[in-house]
Parts: C-alpha cells; sequence; structure tokens
C-alpha cells in the first residue's frame, strides 16, 4: 500500500448520491437535522443515519446537539471548497442534473458557499479586488494588501485583527463550478459576506435548502460602487 492521503477513501465517501445530496445541502452553512438530510438526499430515516454516521466517522460532518434534537454541519470550510470544486469539474465533463427550474439563473448569479459569496458576483467581487489592488493573487494564493485593509476598514467597516482564525487563512481561491474560475473565500471572504447581510444589502433564500443569494436595490448599487467593473464605479 502506498502511503500519503486516502483519496479513495474520501471519494467513496462523497460518490454515494444520498450522501453527495446530503454533503450539497449543508453548503448553505446551515446545521440541518437528519430528517432535514433525509429528505434532501431522498432516503428513509434510517437510511440517513447509517449515511450520516460514515461521513461523520470520515469526517466531514460534525453534529451538533441542542436540547433533543441532533444537527449536522460541514467539518470544516475545506470541506465546502472540494464540494465546489468538484461541482465545477462535473459541469465541465457535462455531467449536470436533468431537472432544471427558475432557480437556476439566481444560483448562478449569487449563491452562497459556506459562508461566503459565490457565482457570478463572488467572482466579480475577486476581479474587482484585484483590479483595485486590494488583494494580490499569484494563482491559488491571495494576499490582502494594505490598500486592502484601508478600503475594508473604511468602506465596509472590517478591521484585520477580526479576520484572524488559528485553522482557517484569511484569503483563499474557491474554484466557482458555475464560473469555472475563483471567488474569495477564507475569513475575509466570510465577513464581506457577513457584512452583506448586517448592512441588508443581501439575504439569503429563505426556501429550505435554497444556497441563493439575493441582493436588494440598495444593495445592487452598493455593490456595483464597491466591486463593480471600472465603468460601474464611476
Amino acid at each position: 500500500m502506498k502511503a500519503g492521503p486516502d483519496i479513495a477513501m474520501i471519494a467513496s465517501l462523497v460518490g454515494d448520491p444520498a450522501r453527495a445530496n446530503m454533503l450539497t445541502a449543508l453548503m448553505t452553512g446551515r446545521a440541518l437535522t437528519a430528517s432535514e438530510l433525509a429528505h434532501e438526499a431522498g432516503v428513509t430515516r434510517q437510511t440517513a443515519s447509517s449515511h450520516l454516521s460514515k461521513l461523520e466517522t470520515g469526517g466531514l460532518i460534525e453534529p451538533e446537539k441542542q436540547g433533543r434534537h441532533r444537527y449536522y454541519r460541514l467539518s470544516d470550510p475545506d470541506v465546502a471548497g472540494v464540494l465546489e470544486g468538484l461541482a465545477g469539474l462535473a459541469a465541465r465533463a457535462g455531467h449536470m442534473r436533468v431537472r432544471t427550474g427558475p432557480k437556476d439563473p439566481a444560483l448562478r448569479r449569487a449563491r452562497i458557499c459556506y459562508d461566503h459569496l459565490a457565482g457570478d458576483l463572488g467572482v466579480q467581487m475577486l476581479d474587482s479586488m484585484r483590479t483595485q489592488r486590494l488583494v494580490r493573487q499569484k494563482k491559488q494564493e491571495i494576499q490582502l494588501t494594505s490598500e486592502g485593509e484601508r478600503f475594508l476598514a473604511s468602506a465596509l467597516q472590517i478591521s484585520p485583527e477580526a479576520l484572524a482564525h488559528p485553522r482557517r487563512p484569511v484569503c483563499k481561491a474557491c474554484l466557482d463550478w458555475s464560473e469555472r474560475r475563483h471567488h474569495l473565500a477564507g475569513t475575509l471572504g466570510a465577513a464581506i459576506m457577513t457584512r452583506f447581510t448586517e448592512l441588508k444589502w443581501a439575504a439569503r433564500d429563505s426556501a429550505p435548502g435554497s444556497r441563493v443569494v439575493n441582493f436588494t436595490r440598495n444593495g445592487e448599487r452598493r455593490f456595483a460602487e464597491l466591486f463593480g467593473h471600472a465603468e460601474e464605479r464611476r
């Protein structure tokens, strides 16, 4: 047996359709019960418990008990990053779900990826931050610049000190499945999405299991002022 990470084990956990549906449902960043995940996976409660046990043992999800209820969430943001990357690979290879609906354009435009903004607007935001020299990117490595720190403090009231985390980078490139380009993850991506919500510029769709992010009219305008294309920021 060759030494090193066991990719096959992780692939087998994600590769089961029911478990893949459960993990995708947890990409909203919300903790869900076994019953809710069973519904998302289209399996019985008993079958869902078996799948959840395997995912927990494999380190992909973690339980959280509150009162009589037991909730599950992704164990780490890097799990969401892997799932987003796999979704991009599936889209590129032509492995798409047959059913489509009116939410598809909205999902591609703006959606939550665990705790940060993804979709067309997420990619646009990172593009704009690079153009404005708020961040520097070399392949998948992204660094916040001094100019970026000043911008965040003045425009969004995000302090550099608030971004520090012992196990998570400030900036991380996350491959967007619909755009097939990078959007911004890490503690900075999460902090910006949180501020959008706090300022009531954007809100997550209230439909169960939805990852769509809806911007208000004011939010659209403010987003364009901060992260629009050059002509939109004038």
